[in-house]
């Protein structure tokens, strides 16, 4: 969703997972599969974050994800600026039992109200009920080099059941036309989550106590 600073809790866990599992595509190869195996499935995702912001035209971000196999396909609208849209190809890595890390290294364009390319990775790792997501991306723009930024997106939440998760959520952004926007590096918030079958639902409250650009998001999205 969304939504993107360095974040000190996905480095220290992703050290641990990496010192202790071993990764996938560090094994053996296995051996090739039987005639009547049938292929990787197609698998994907559809999402909208709707921004709720004061003194400023509410807006939607949605995004489509399609895997197959290890192959990672994505596109964004509204994400990397307002009138934007964004599309990657990456491929996903996965290590541990566990402790589940999972890395999508990506590159992309963007065109819009800004063009450019996209080198970009997310990350998630999950242990018990602890979950940690992440987005990364560093926008190269190919007209003015005023325009590359970095974003990120990133969440850690427990899960108190199967259905139901709470969190901390940071954003860098520059779809935001706050009044401190240009002042605060890092959005700050709180999340709360509910699933049921392949439907989500997520609550986000950015920047709580300012009076001038606290901010919420909602989120709905489905998998199949």
């Amino acid at each position: 969703m969304h939504g993107r600073s360095t974040n000190l809790p996905c480095v220290a866990v992703v050290a641990v997972v990496l010192g202790t599992a071993t990764p996938a595509w560090a094994q053996p190869p296995q051996d090739a599969p039987s005639a009547g195996v049938a292929a990787p499935s197609w698998e994907g995702s559809l999402s909208a974050n709707t921004y709720f912001l004061p003194d400023d035209d509410n807006y939607v971000q949605p995004t489509v994800t399609a895997d197959r196999g290890a192959l990672h396909l994505e596109s964004r609208y509204n994400y990397e600026d307002r009138n934007s849209l964004s599309g990657f190809v990456g491929w996903n890595f996965s290590a541990g039992k566990k402790v589940v890390l999972t890395v999508t290294p990506m590159f992309g364009v963007v065109g819009g109200d800004i063009d450019g390319v996209i080198p970009a990775f997310e990350l998630s790792l999950e242990f018990g009920r602890l979950e940690i997501y992440s987005e990364n991306e560093y926008v190269i723009a190919v007209t003015e080099r005023t325009s590359n930024y970095l974003y990120n997106w990133s969440e850690v939440s427990i899960r108190a059941a199967d259905w139901l998760r709470a969190g901390i959520v940071t954003q860098r952004t520059r779809t935001l036309r706050l009044p401190s926007a240009l002042e605060r590096e890092v959005e700050r918030g709180f999340l709360a989550g509910v699933s049921f079958g392949r439907v989500n639902g997520d609550f986000y409250f950015f920047n709580p106590g300012s009076d001038d650009d606290a901010y919420f998001i909602f989120t709905i999205g489905v998998s199949f």
